[in-house]
């Protein structure tokens, strides 16, 4: 997990105070918007209690609002009528934001794709390409203050099974890598975004990088805000890595998978850990023929 900061980009960031202070659509009354838009595990939209029914103790402390990015339908009356029709009509302009919004964020994954594929020494464009016609997902986090803290946590312990995680946060802090044996702090620079990889591109990597264990803590006196941009391929897109890295007669390390596959088995079959690929290989290769 890395801070990448962008100095240049100052003309085409939104505020992300605006963005996380006036423009979440549950930031005036969480409870009962979220009652209104539900939530769709399969499809992550709508607004959800961190997949709560996942931990037998110590119980995610936060709602969520996700919803899709689609690269190959990227008209902003799309994002428009989402939130008009889903969380009301007084929030057309925040589809507009986050469309703008998703877009940066798109154009920022595919630069770091292509510094990613520079550091493995293969086709600089090759990760570029593949995430392209990417469909991801954006999240709005809210976590409550809690006073007994200490008993619960914003998100537990968990890799995220998507590509790439670019996030922002508040000032609030609360953000934790496991690290050297240990949990570690992540600053907040509100001049920054946080990148973390997932599974799906440790895959993609055959290994090279590792996912990132993080979790989240809550605030006993104040409420934690953050944004994320969760890079994602095309479902039916096959995760492999590229050829340029079996010429130098590496070992596969996973089966050729799609996307949908790791979704449904992270989403309706295993809560994901530092162990997800290789918990998912068996079940890929038990369920599905495979090239491996």
């Amino acid at each position: 997990m890395v801070s990448f900061k962008l100095p240049t980009m100052e003309s085409t960031r939104i505020s992300f105070v605006k963005l996380m202070m006036k423009l979440t659509p549950f930031s005036t009354s969480p409870w009962t918007r979220s009652s209104v838009l539900g939530g769709n595990p399969v499809t992550w939209s709508g607004t959800q209690g961190a997949h709560a029914d996942r931990y037998s103790s110590k119980l995610p402390w936060k709602e969520t609002f996700s919803f899709r990015y689609d690269a190959n339908h990227s008209n902003p009356l799309s994002f428009v009528d989402y939130f008009k029709s889903v969380v009301g009509q007084e929030f057309e302009h925040t589809g507009r934001v986050y469309q703008r919004y998703c877009e940066a964020m798109k154009e920022l994954s595919l630069v770091i794709m292509e510094l990613l594929a520079i550091s493995l020494g293969v086709d600089r464009m090759h990760y570029r390409e593949f995430f392209n016609d990417q469909r991801s997902i954006m999240r709005c986090n809210l976590y409550p203050p809690c006073i007994s803290s200490g008993l619960t946590l914003g998100t537990g312990p968990h890799c995220d099974p998507t590509s790439l995680t670019i996030l922002h946060q508040d000032q609030v802090g609360g953000l934790e890598v496991f690290a050297d044996n240990k949990w570690q702090a992540v600053r907040p620079r509100h001049d920054a975004f946080v990148i973390n990889l997932g599974d799906t591109f440790m895959a993609l990597s055959n290994g090279k990088y590792k996912s990132c264990l993080h979790r989240a803590l809550v605030n006993e006196d104040k409420e934690r805000r953050s944004l994320v941009f969760f890079v994602s391929p095309k479902e039916d897109k096959i995760v492999r890595p590229p050829q340029d890295m079996f010429a130098r007669k590496e070992p596969r390390k996973y089966p050729d998978f799609t996307w949908s596959d790791l979704l449904e088995f992270t989403q309706n079959h295993y809560r994901a850990d530092v162990a997800t690929l290789e918990n998912f290989t068996p079940w890929l290769l038990s369920s599905k023929p495979s090239n491996f």
